[in-house]
């Protein structure tokens, strides 16, 4: 039975992009970003919390005009937006990441690693051993341009302090074979999350979305019940303990509809924007 809340009361949306806002082309729907600027022009803050790095959700808080704190990589980095200062960030250990290499070569899998950014006010690099279909489907995804390199030199320079995440892209039936290998391995120091169908999130242990959302709340001063998030996939699942009550899309998987608050017409159809007409008017 749905949970008794006070709409009026809300005063932040915690936001998964991708399956929950997004049409399944990655664009933000014309009704989705209607409503959304309409509620933040009566002061509703929109928080985006993604898995995607901060270029590739630049575009979409961008056309709605949302500002302020969001959460980028899954949480592994908190940044001040539109002009791109970080508030927080958690780097994992480039040991990690060094076996997760290893790992994806011996598989013969796509991996990739998003490293932080040399120069202030440039965006994080993300580096491969090579192109492969996964790359190039991550970047029609993303917009984000990898650099092709040998990745065990790109994180053994000697200024380097981590690493924002690791992502494996390949078939989900290997996926719970590399979360055993890499937990045996690391156990307690790593987070994993699955964040689409295809992609295996390696970060360091600490780092989830709801985290990061905790930090963005602190911020604004914003009490669990004055936030509702919305989500899709496993890695929404922290975000939904952090705020205050949660609505997940049809199309998610059935543990993260069961895990909602609520749950709204597919992402396909706009649901989510539905779903705040019916709401917030």
């Amino acid at each position: 039975m749905p949970k008794e809340i006070n709409f009026s009361k809300i005063k932040a949306f915690a936001l998964d992009l991708d399956g929950t806002c997004l049409l399944p082309d990655h664009s933000l729907g014309e009704k989705t970003a209607q409503i959304l600027k309409r509620k933040i022009a009566e002061g509703i803050k929109v928080i985006v919390c993604t898995g995607r790095a901060i270029e590739s959700s630049s575009r979409y808080y961008n056309t709605i005009g949302a500002q302020g704190p969001m959460v980028f990589f899954n949480g592994a980095v908190v940044a001040d937006v539109p002009n791109v200062k970080t508030i927080e960030s958690r780097l994992m250990d480039t040991d990690i990441v060094n076996y997760a290499i290893d790992l994806a070569r011996n598989m013969d899998i796509h991996l990739q690693v998003f490293l932080p950014p040399k120069e202030k006010n440039s965006w994080e690099a993300l580096v491969i051993d090579k192109m492969r279909p996964e790359a190039e489907f991550y970047q029609k995804h993303t917009g984000v341009k990898h650099t092709v390199t040998d990745m065990k030199a790109a994180i053994s320079e000697p200024d380097l302090k981590g690493c924002i995440k690791a992502a494996f892209i390949t078939d989900p039936c290997l996926h719970d074979e590399i979360r055993r290998k890499m937990l045996d391995r690391f156990g307690s120091h790593l987070y994993i999350a699955r964040t689409h169908p295809t992609y295996l999130e390696i970060m360091d242990a600490g780092v989830s979305k709801g985290e990061g959302l905790k930090t963005v709340m602190r911020h604004h001063g914003f009490k669990p019940e004055e936030v509702m998030a919305f989500g899709d996939e496993e890695n929404d699942l922290p975000m939904f303990a952090a705020a205050g009550c949660c609505a997940a899309p049809s199309n998610a998987k059935e543990n993260i509809r069961n895990a909602a608050d609520f749950v709204f017409g597919s992402s396909a159809e706009e649901g989510f924007a539905a779903f705040l007409e019916e709401n917030f008017n």
